[in-house]
């Protein structure tokens, strides 16, 4: 049994902000104490750590990360043991990545295949969501099977024809069967039929620039299929998860469900509140580091995302991190924008990006800790082992300096893709010494830890519902 106390520290949780020494016992937290106070005082241990000035948070949780996806011809660059390494550079000590099942194999078949790339990798623990490609009566009852094993959410894609696109009626009764068997249905919201229309008619015109990518997926496209993915969730009684929202009409769509009383519940990622189609219009082709779904958005829709992390019209933030490289990979898409691998690195910088949210007034101190880590783990059933610092929660514990200084660029970052979305971005607050179910991964600098540490987590379902 090992024994460590994080002494002097300002402990923020989502719900209060204390100043309290923490005690860690094998792998789990076990007591708070206030400084100074007699019990702390007398606790020994083999380690302690001096947290003073500086911050004592629970490990970020990021749900939406792709270890190496496999898309549009190649796979994302991270690998699940060097994606959880620049995840716990970052500060993140859990990540829920998607399994993905094949047109015509069974949920089993690929979600194997995710244990396998994932097991003995991981230097944090992850678990998975199950993406659900071609829904049939077999998959249907497959998906009862895999809430019974922790796998509690299903991603469902209204983009994408050919590849991951379920249509109405099939998405129907996904959401039939998560009503009834718990499971979280979480919705990538694009009309990809339309869209696709739009994609063949910018290209026949000579539109092949990166920057088409943003236009043909249009604002009112994502408005439109999150309105749709509302009502169909409606008819079946479920739950519902919209993923990476991007634009104004669709977190009005989103809040005008949740004045309404309903299980609706909408995340965005940091590339939505940072970047902006000014970055998709760069030239010589630099924009296609920035292409993803749905697309970097006008710089005016960011107000309304803040204003939904605020209001909590908008819960949770997430990476979507799915990195590809810009040479040999992005630019797979050159003169034709529909064949840039779609999406961006962001697992690494997630946590300090939203702390330099709190020093821009964006979002307190408290948020900050509810949109990256407790809201996360309540949304897919991992709290309080995960998202807390609280006797019983698991040991994932950051010492945060809020007083750091960093430049964000690909020369310094720990991900394994040879750009940054971020890069020159000058950010306040940094993750100093990390650790994994009291295990130190990251020491004052140094990673520590080791591929095979992260454990596979089964979740239980969302404990967020009405």
């Amino acid at each position: 049994m090992t024994r460590t106390v994080i002494r002097g520290g300002l402990v923020i949780t989502a719900a209060e902000e204390t100043h309290a020494d923490v005690l860690i016992e094998d792998g789990r937290i076990v007591a708070l104490a206030a400084h100074g106070s007699a019990a702390g005082e007398s606790w020994t241990a083999d380690r302690t750590i001096d947290a003073t000035g500086k911050y004592v948070i629970p490990g970020g949780v990021d749900a939406h990360t792709h270890m190496e996806l496999p898309f549009g011809g190649t796979f994302a660059s991270d690998t699940f043991e060097t994606g959880t390494r620049a995840a716990a550079w970052g500060g993140t000590t859990t990540i829920v990545d998607f399994a993905v099942q094949s047109q015509g194999q069974p949920l089993r078949a690929g979600l194997d295949a995710w244990y396998a790339k994932a097991d003995s990798n991981c230097a944090i623990d992850y678990g998975f969501h199950m993406i659900v490609s071609d829904v049939n009566e077999g998959t249907l009852k497959e998906m009862d099977l895999l809430v019974a094993e922790g796998i509690t959410s299903f991603k469902l894609f209204m983009a994408y024809p050919g590849v991951f696109y379920s249509d109405d009626g099939q998405i129907l009764r996904a959401m039939q069967r998560s009503a009834s068997n718990g499971g979280l249905i979480m919705m990538h919201a694009e009309n990809g039929i339309a869209i696709d229309v739009l994609i063949e008619q910018a290209l026949a015109e000579g539109r092949t620039d990166p920057r088409y990518h943003g236009e043909v997926r249009k604002v009112l496209l994502e408005a439109e299929a999150t309105h749709r993915a509302i009502q169909l969730a409606r008819v079946a009684g479920a739950p519902l998860y919209v993923v990476h929202v991007s634009a104004e009409e669709a977190v009005a769509e989103l809040a005008q469900a949740r004045d309404m009383g309903l299980n609706v519940f909408g995340e965005t990622c940091p590339q939505y509140l940072f970047l902006s189609t000014d970055n998709l219009a760069e030239p010589d082709f630099e924009g296609a580091k920035y292409v993803c779904s749905t697309p970097l958005r006008p710089r005016e829709h960011q107000a309304a995302l803040w204003r939904g992390l605020r209001t909590n019209d908008l819960q949770v933030v997430s990476t979507d991190h799915c990195p590809f490289c810009f040479s040999g990979q992005k630019d797979l898409g050159r003169g034709d924008f529909s064949k840039i691998p779609n999406g961006l690195p962001g697992v690494e910088n997630r946590m300090d990006l939203l702390h330099q949210a709190v020093v821009d007034g964006h979002i307190s101190r408290r948020r900050w800790i509810e949109i990256a880590s407790a809201a996360p783990a309540r949304m897919f059933g991992l709290y309080p082992r995960k998202g807390t610092i609280a006797p019983g929660a698991d040991a994932d514990v950051v010492v945060y300096d809020p007083h750091a200084e960093q430049v964000i660029s690909a020369e310094t970052h720990h991900m394994n893709v040879d750009y940054s979305a971020y890069e020159g971005k000058r950010v306040t607050g940094r993750a100093e010494t990390v650790l994994s179910r009291g295990e130190t991964v990251i020491d004052r600098g140094e990673f520590t830890g080791r591929a095979g540490h992260g454990q596979y987590v089964p979740r239980g379902t969302c404990q967020n519902l009405i």
